[in-house]
């Protein structure tokens, strides 16, 4: 029997639909919602030729969980593994590799907005150890508003390892941690590079920061001592995609 999930809000059907429509069982909707964006919706799921159902809202809410789901929700199926592996993306790439690796970040609304803002800044794919991660599922494809479909999210057996592979590609490892010495603004990065974050609180593990040929920080000017992990991810490769646009498109350290 093939496994099920809900997905619901605009952004989640509508990006599922257009990356893997294969996987949508079923799109639900309120018919009390009749505006332009629920007709676009309903145009493209015909397009896609998925089955479109209404119902109402008070089964929409049991459905999602939640009523914050702007009148839609779909079941879907999971989508297949991607066909690359890390090898195969990094010999695919065009230009030097910007790749996340997160180590403990297992908090699904987390994970969401990070797979969303490495979207946004291009990186290449999000990484993450199998025991220390957790799954693309509907929380995450929700919070992710489609980047969920879009960025390669590589769960691998042993980060360490895999830390090590990348270095000797020449990709360097930048970790970011609070006792760096070097703060971001600061910091020679090369642009081949994997920036390392781990959970909030917890940190890095030892053999992951032991990897890490690089440290920085991200400067604090108030009295907060620390971001959020998907915020730290957003401030960290944005300035490694600020760096590639001064470089001409490079990639270089301007």
């Amino acid at each position: 029997m093939t496994a099920r999930t809900i997905l619901h809000g605009f952004h989640a059907v509508t990006s599922r639909l257009r990356a893997a429509p294969a996987s949508v069982l079923e799109v639900y909707v309120d018919p009390g919602r009749t505006d332009a964006r629920m007709r676009a919706l309903l145009a493209l799921a015909a397009e896609r030729r998925v089955r479109v159902v209404q119902i109402d809202a008070a089964r929409l809410d049991g459905m999602a969980g939640t009523q914050r789901h702007q009148g839609v929700a779909a079941g879907v199926s999971p989508v297949g593994p991607k066909s690359h592996s890390l090898d195969d993306l990094l010999d695919g790439l065009t230009e030097p590799a910007l790749l996340v690796a997160l180590d403990g970040v297992t908090d699904p609304h987390n994970l969401g907005a990070i797979l969303r803002v490495a979207d946004g800044a291009g990186a290449h794919a999000v990484i993450a150890p199998r025991d220390r991660a957790c799954g693309v599922n509907a929380t995450v494809s929700r919070v992710a508003s489609g980047a969920a479909e879009t960025v390669p999210y590589l769960m691998v057996t042993n980060l360490a390892r895999t830390l090590d592979e990348l270095k000797e590609r020449g990709i360097w490892v930048v970790g970011a941690m609070e006792e760096a010495g070097q703060h971001l603004y600061e910091a020679e990065v090369p642009a081949a590079s994997a920036w390392v974050f781990g959970a909030e609180g917890e940190g890095m593990r030892r053999l992951t920061r032991e990897r890490c040929d690089l440290g920085i920080r991200i400067p604090m000017h108030g009295a907060i001592e620390s971001l959020n992990v998907s915020v730290s991810v957003g401030v960290c490769l944005y300035e490694a995609r600020r760096r590639r646009l001064v470089a001409g498109g490079s990639g270089t350290h301007p």
